[in-house]
């Protein structure tokens, strides 16, 4: 009986023994493998610029592709080609419409640009974690210590969503050595000032079904 015992207990060991990885794995820490990933595409748009400025109904062109695309905050607008020094100003006064100003050095694109024409880019960024949700491996056994499959979804989804410049994941924001300090006590000139929820006392409220 004691044998019978014995050979049970190393074949459970052994069983214990091929489910357990001895080497580093990703998700053993604190911190999450399900993270936002920020990926970028680019919009093209080829306007007429003979002579280095946009030919006539190219403007009208122009603002209603920016209308189309739902141009706003978190988008980055390039101007590109041989024209693009006295086109820029009309597609910067076109953008600033919209809040948005021209940023230098325009990303690298399919296909040249046209003889007198510019090329206008428009990169739009978009944050989400991939892979989410993901059950894909059982809570237990869990002899490795590893963290749940789903680790992190929750949490780094909703960043993902709310965040309004997907960039702002990847750097923070260059001052230039200046600060503003009106931008950085906002939040708590806001919460100092705002009004208490229970200011007025509680509200007296009937749960009770009136009879009619």
């Amino acid at each position: 009986m004691r044998t019978k015992l014995a050979i049970l207990v190393l074949a459970s060991a052994a069983a214990s023994g091929c489910s357990y990885t001895p080497h580093d794995q990703p998700d053993r820490g604190l911190a999450a493998t399900n993270v936002p990933v920020v990926t970028t595409a680019d919009y093209v748009f080829d306007a007429s610029a003979p002579g280095g400025t946009l030919a006539p109904g190219e403007g009208e062109r122009l603002s209603g592709w920016f209308q189309g695309l739902g141009l706003g905050y978190g988008d980055t607008v390039y101007v590109d080609g041989a024209y693009a020094g006295g086109a820029e100003a009309q597609v910067a006064h076109l953008a600033a419409r919209y809040g948005m100003t021209v940023t230098p050095g325009a990303p690298v694109t399919a296909g040249v640009v046209p003889a007198d024409s510019v090329r206008v880019v428009v990169s739009r960024r978009r944050a989400e974690v991939p892979g989410c949700p993901n059950w894909t491996v059982p809570s237990q056994p869990n002899y490795n210590n590893r963290s749940m499959s789903n680790f992190g979804c929750g949490v780094n989804s909703n960043l993902a969503a709310m965040v309004a410049n997907p960039e702002d994941l990847l750097h923070g924001h260059d001052v230039g050595g200046t600060s503003d300090t009106r931008t950085a006590t906002k939040a708590i000139t806001f919460y100092r000032t705002s009004p208490q929820t229970g200011e007025h006392g509680l509200k007296d409220i009937n749960t009770k079904k009136d009879d009619k």
